[in-house]
This record gives C-alpha cells, structure tokens and sequence, in this order.
C-alpha cells in the first residue's frame, strides 16, 4: 500500500507541475496570444499524463484523481479504505506539485489565485461533461483495450482543454491546486467547490451508464 501511495503522490504532483509550469512558460512565451498559450498548456499536460500513467499505472492504478478514485470505489474496484487513503495523498501531493512550478519559475511559492472567469452554468456543464468524457475513456480502454489507456487519457485531456468550456479540470485534486497559483492556469478559490460539486456529479451520472454500457456480455 505505501508503493501505491508513493505512486498516487509522485504522479499527482508531477501532474500539477505540468498543469502549472506549462502554463506560466506558455504565457511568458506566447506574447499574450492566449489560444497559442492554451495549445502548448494542453500539448504538454497530455504529454506528462502518458508518462506517468505508462510509468506508474502498473504500482498505483494511475488515479490522480480524487474522481477517477471515487467512480473505482463506487464501481466496487477499490476498498473504501485504501479510497481514502488514495485521495488524502492526491491533495497535497497537487498542492506541492504547484509549489514545485512556483520555484521552478522563480515565483513566490504561496499564492492565492485571483483568475475570475471560471465559474457560471457553462463551466460547471463543461466539468460535468469533462469527467463523464474523462471516465468514459477510461473504463472503455479498459473494457477494450487496457493497454491504451495512457494514450486515449492523454489525447482526451488534450483535446478536451480545447472543446470544453472549462478547459477540463475534470479532477478535485487539480482543481484545489490550482487555487494556490495566480498563474494562466489557476482558478479563484471562490469558485472551486462549485467545480468539485460538478465533477462530483459528472462520476455520479457516468459510474451506472458507463457499468451498463461496458458490462460483461
């Protein structure tokens, strides 16, 4: 259990510093041209997510996620214990994952996010959406073929930056995280429980559609 906790941690917060760091390079680099600065943020998460999915998915299961651990606990695939314990190293691993870009770039390391525009109907649907989508590539990779799941994860998350509202957080732990960073890719405070509500809702919708849809013929 302390491999797939040292697992959940190193991948959660490599995460974070992918979300992050690609963002404040992106939006040095960029010249405040900010569609260039979303491709290359989107280009670079994916990257890392198939990275560390490839690399840890063996030891760990490859959550990161608060979400993706709720629906396996829901789905029966992960004991309520080792659930919890999984979502208590997430969160802080994010948070030093943020911390760790916030040195990399020579920024203060505590910060408080103060981007405004992420909240309203339309971007609690596109979380809702973005972590049905996120499961849905998840549990049918699985169903499918288990080997591609770092890729279909990657290139969803890739794409998903682009058609949905949000930019698809799709994940509590990144959310919360990205309230301690006043960067391109941080989220005010304020408006991070009604994302986490969302998402919150997008496992409860997916888990009994997507165990129909993929269920043992």
């Amino acid at each position: 259990m302390m491999r797939k906790l040292a697992a959940e941690a190193l991948g959660t917060a490599l995460l974070l510093l992918s979300v992050v760091g690609s963002g404040i390079m992106a939006a040095d680099l960029s010249a405040g041209n900010d569609a260039l600065a979303l491709l290359a943020n989107a280009i670079a998460t994916g990257c890392m997510l198939y990275a560390i999915i490839t690399v840890l998915g063996p030891i760990s299961g490859a959550h990161f996620n608060p979400a993706v651990t709720l629906a396996f606990a829901l789905r029966g695939e992960i004991p309520p214990k080792d659930a919890c314990a999984y979502v208590a190293i997430q969160v802080p691993a994010a948070i030093l994952g943020v911390w760790a870009a916030h040195v990399m770039f020579d920024l203060p390391i505590l910060q408080t996010s103060t981007t405004m525009h992420r909240t309203g109907i339309a971007q609690w649907s596109a979380e809702i959406i973005a972590t049905f989508g996120l499961l849905f590539v998840i549990f049918g990779g699985i169903k499918s073929r288990a080997d591609a799941v770092p890729t279909l994860v990657a290139l969803y998350i890739t794409g998903a930056y682009w058609f949905t509202a949000s930019t698809s957080f799709a994940n509590p732990a990144v959310t919360l995280a990205r309230g301690f960073s006043d960067t391109f890719a941080g989220i005010y405070p304020a408006h991070v429980p009604a994302f986490v509500l969302a998402q919150i809702l997008g496992v409860a919708i997916a888990v009994p559609i997507l165990s129909w849809l993929f269920r043992e013929n």
